[in-house]
């Protein structure tokens, strides 16, 4: 059969799968700290018709002749660009201005033992009916109750309590500082700080739904830190971290993405044309 039948196939398929990336890019436009992906192909290998060969005295060198067998998926590489400001004017939202990332953590039934604990850039936080800020899912946004170093360990992670009938005009500032008035002194207390997570390779880590990340061996672990300190970035209260997907190059890319669809299929076509002609001959 034709090589051509074959790296027409593999083009149909990793064409399809960069618009299933793309469709979901342009799906999460307006999702709060959505990072968008993309595509990169590579060639298969290939089929070697004639070795190379050096020169000699007598002849000059010579060429590989190869024939190449089609496309494959290279990477999907999420990019972490930062996307911009929206403001909201609420006190529960937050935008993180630079490095870093949310930390937020599930518990087992005992309240106490870490079940589960993810990354994000999305900032819409809420009171749950214990006073404790927490995500749309309920997943506890971790920070820190008590003074503690510049860097942290994940041992320092609390959640974070904001008792409605002791506090009240609680604010968030730019090193993620939670304070309020004491209703019974009427002095600015601090209340918590939020906690920001960095990573070795942020590139590394895996989607996992509802805005979420996880680390990954790639990734490496969490290094906890504070707003505003070394290689973190600051909080932009009363704001949310828009998509960073860019429409213009979407839609760009869905058409040269169409097109490459369609001129691979037109192989197939052109393909199946003349392998037809070859078993007429037979009539």
């Amino acid at each position: 059969m034709m090589r051509s039948l074959y790296s027409g196939i593999t083009g149909l398929r990793n064409h399809q799968t960069r618009m299933d990336v793309i469709g979901n890019n342009i799906a999460n436009v307006n999702t709060a700290g959505y990072k968008y992906s993309r595509t990169v192909f590579q060639d298969l290998y290939s089929q070697s018709m004639g070795a190379a060969s050096a020169s000699t005295a007598s002849r000059g060198g010579t060429n590989p002749n190869q024939i190449g067998l089609g496309v494959t998926l290279n990477s999907i590489d999420i990019i972490h660009t930062q996307g911009a400001a929206q403001y909201t004017g609420t006190w529960l939202d937050n935008m993180i201005d630079g490095d870093g990332y949310f930390v937020k953590r599930i518990y087992e039934s005992d309240g106490t033992t870490p079940y589960e604990t993810v990354y994000t850039r999305a900032g819409n936080f809420y009171l749950d009916n214990n006073d404790y800020l927490v995500d749309a899912d309920g997943m506890f946004i971790m920070g820190y109750t008590s003074p503690v170093p510049d860097t942290p360990t994940q041992a320092d992670l609390a959640k974070i309590l904001i008792d409605d009938a002791t506090y009240y005009n609680v604010k968030i500032d730019d090193k993620g500082m939670v304070s309020g008035i004491n209703r019974g002194t009427g002095l600015v207390e601090d209340i918590s700080q939020l906690a920001i997570a960095t990573f070795a390779n942020i590139s590394g880590l895996e989607k996992a739904g509802g805005n979420n990340y996880v680390n990954t061996p790639n990734s490496g672990n969490a290094v906890y830190g504070k707003a505003g300190g070394a290689g973190v970035g600051v909080i932009n209260p009363n704001a949310l971290e828009m998509s960073n997907v860019d429409l213009a190059t979407e839609f760009t890319d869905m058409i040269v993405t169409q097109r490459g669809f369609q001129a691979n299929s037109r192989t197939i076509t052109v393909s199946d044309t003349m392998l037809e002609e070859l078993i007429n001959l037979k009539r």
